[in-house]
């Protein structure tokens, strides 16, 4: 079992969400998050001030899998990511120690689905 976590650009959520859906991988969990990498900010000016924001808007999917959909859900990722530019994101892959459906008690690779 593994645990999936990416971090890419929030308009690319729907399209992450597609190509998960195409190889069957429809269980996940995703929240707003602030990060920076490569792009190291921008500058704007608000009212006449410079500011720097170096926090920038990203989404972060966490998806726990058994070991034969790891490669799946990763290709699904990299294809509904990837625009080829700075700040695509990344894909973490952590094992998972264990996994307990609370509704029925299942452990393991049964309770992920």
């Amino acid at each position: 079992m593994k645990l999936i976590i990416a971090y890419i650009q929030p308009d690319k959520l729907t399209a992450v969400k597609q190509a998960l859906y195409e190889k069957e991988v429809f269980k996940m969990s995703v929240t707003n998050a602030l990060g920076c990498g490569q792009q190291k900010g921008y500058h704007e000016t608000y009212r006449g001030t410079d500011l720097e924001v170096n926090l920038l808007k990203k989404v972060r999917i966490e998806i726990a899998v058994n070991a034969d959909f790891v490669e799946l859900t990763v290709e699904a990722i990299i294809k509904g990511a990837r625009t080829g530019k700075i700040g695509d994101g990344k894909i973490f892959i952590q094992n998972l120690e264990e996994c307990i459906r609370i509704r029925t008690g299942e452990k393991g690779e049964e309770a992920i689905g």
